[in-house]
């Protein structure tokens, strides 16, 4: 059975209503692209949504605003005859339409507003977000990579100022430090040209005390000791 004839009217449903005009839009940009490629015709197609995003693609190599100069052309419309009003509305339009275009890409990026987006437009999203995301984690690592080298730089830079603030303090203080040994060496001499005139009492006062008379141990003996001890003997103790 054939399919039955589907009535051309306004969709009541908002959300049916953005899924057909995205299905719908793809298949008519797809239309011009293969009436482009298979006839080598000059095509350009501008489609504005509900919103009033703007979509449109031109043939390959060439670009919408040559293909709406050769139109204006071709009705004999120069842009010189439009009055500055025009022209200004046409570049407020024109500028409403890229910022309408960009808050729709960033609402997309951020995943705010999906709806409307087949599975090839949420792959290709994918994909687009995933090489984003590489880019990122590579500037990333460029620039930690850019601060360590500059820390590691600084680090040298600071090793050479230590060794040249050490170079120039070095030779100061070696010649405090001979200083001070000079000066410690005169001190000493300078004792014992004081201590010098005393130097022979010193010397004949230890040869005294080492040749002084010399002590000799000796014991009592008790006189007519054999006496004494017969006599101990001959008589017992009396008491008065």
């Amino acid at each position: 059975m054939g399919r039955g004839k589907i009535e051309i009217k306004r969709i009541d449903s908002i959300t049916n209503r953005q899924v057909t005009f995205s299905k719908r839009r793809g298949g008519l940009l797809k239309k011009a692209h293969e009436l482009a490629v298979l006839t080598d015709a000059r095509v350009g197609v501008m489609i504005f949504s509900a919103s009033g995003r703007l979509y449109q693609y031109n043939s390959p190599g060439e670009s919408m605003e040559r293909i709406i100069e050769d139109y204006l052309k071709v009705h004999h419309i120069q842009l010189e005859d439009l009055n500055s009003h025009q022209l200004l509305q046409f570049e407020l339009a024109k500028i409403k339409q890229d910022t309408h275009v960009l808050q729709a890409s960033i609402r997309q990026f951020t995943g705010e507003d999906l709806t409307g987006l087949t599975i090839n437009d949420l792959n290709l999203l994918e994909e687009q977000l995933d090489y984003s995301v590489s880019k990122i984690r590579t500037r990333k690592h460029e620039l930690l990579h850019q601060q360590l080298e500059n820390l590691r730089r600084k680090e040298h830079i600071l090793a050479d100022q230590n060794t040249c603030l050490y170079r120039s303090i070095m030779p100061e203080h070696e010649v405090e430090m001979e200083q001070e040994r000079q000066m410690e060496e005169e001190h000493k001499l300078r004792e014992m040209s004081l201590l010098e005139p005393f130097g022979h009492f010193l010397e004949d006062s230890r040869s005294m005390l080492q040749l002084g008379p010399q002590t000799l141990p000796f014991q009592l003996q008790p006189t007519q000791p054999n006496l004494q001890y017969s006599e101990l003997h001959g008589h017992g103790l009396q008491l008065w």
